[in-house]
């Protein structure tokens, strides 16, 4: 990535005039076979924009209560495109059309209306959970029955297509729009594309310069992008297998609750709370052993696998946190 970064061809992409932004945004909308695609720095932004083309101001969006852009993305939807977010518990991270139907507002003049719902495939807090696509198509079909909107963050779209056997094409064709990061599993640096019709993209231009987020020679990012959209996919069952791996050796030590065969992509939870520790100690300790890893909440640690973990990283992580759990206790 760093050579093809150094190599890239550049030129002012505010103007549209960068080759290397051209041919990424081309060759994403290929493989997901769209009419266009965008470039964007982050899938925050991706999701941002998205939401802003698909509903006004005072309109609301249904999602799942953990899905990431509701908790994690500083509630820009409604401080910057004036949407609020109306939320609803999802048994592991699934919405179904029975969860949304009963959201869905009347259309009564003076009540605030529904403007587009949204789906999280994978869904990063229920432990990388793949979206099956029967449910989400159903979703999809009804919701534009019902004249609503239907965007997906797939930030980790590539991962549900590897665990699931399908193409990023085939699990996401109904969907008006989707977000998905070159950044995360793919391993570019920087960078997230928003792919959709052409008339979903112009927009969405519009809203990126609006947001700041116009860039001039972004080529040496898209380069990058390049090459993680046509090589990293290749290897992402290597995290899959990892992230089983950890699971199962964790499941392992003492005071540490999870089940390994829920975990079906790159993402593994567990419960800390029977090592009578906290997460956030627990984490301050392995961080110690150079072992990167999250506290959720009091009792939750969140790991992920990627390209730069590998089997001997795993088993030494398995090994830390067996230590460090009796070392604390």
């Amino acid at each position: 990535m760093r050579r093809a970064m150094a190599e890239a061809e550049v030129g002012d992409d505010v103007y549209g005039e960068d080759p290397t932004i051209n041919r990424l945004q081309s060759r994403a909308a290929e493989i997901f076979e769209r009419e266009a695609a965008l470039f964007v720095p982050t899938g925050s932004m991706g999701n941002l924009l998205a939401i802003r083309v698909w509903a006004r101001p005072g309109m609301e969006l249904i999602c799942d209560e953990r899905a990431h852009i509701y908790q994690f993305e500083m509630a820009a939807i409604s401080a910057i495109a004036g949407c609020m977010a109306r939320t609803v518990p999802a048994p592991g991270g699934i919405l179904t059309w029975d969860l949304i139907e009963p959201l869905i507002r009347p259309k009564i003049y003076y009540r605030q209306q529904t403007g587009v719902i949204e789906l999280e495939n994978t869904h990063n807090m229920h432990g990388g959970a793949v979206y099956p696509s029967e449910i989400a198509e159903d979703i999809c079909d009804r919701a534009h029955t019902a004249g609503l909107r239907v965007h997906l963050d797939g930030a980790r779209i590539f991962n549900a297509a590897v665990a699931s056997g399908s193409s990023v094409a085939r699990l996401t064709r109904k969907f008006d729009s989707v977000m998905f990061c070159l950044s995360k599993g793919l391993g570019a640096p920087v960078g997230s594309m928003l792919v959709g019709s052409r008339d979903f993209i112009a927009e969405s231009r519009i809203g990126r310069k609006l947001l700041g987020g116009g860039m001039r020679q972004a080529g040496v990012l898209a380069a990058a992008g390049l090459v993680a959209l046509e090589e990293s996919p290749k290897t992402l069952h290597r995290d899959h297998e990892n992230a089983k791996r950890l699971a199962r050796g964790l499941a392992q030590t003492k005071g540490i609750a999870l089940d390994p065969e829920k975990v079906s992509t790159n993402i593994v939870f567990c419960d800390v709370r029977g090592t009578g520790h906290s997460a956030s100690d627990l984490c301050t300790a392995l961080g110690q052993r150079n072992i990167r890893c999250g506290a959720m909440d009091k009792f939750s640690i969140r790991m992920v696998t990627h390209y730069d973990v590998d089997r001997a990283g795993i088993d030494r992580t398995i090994a830390a946190m067996d230590e460090v759990t009796s070392r604390l206790s």
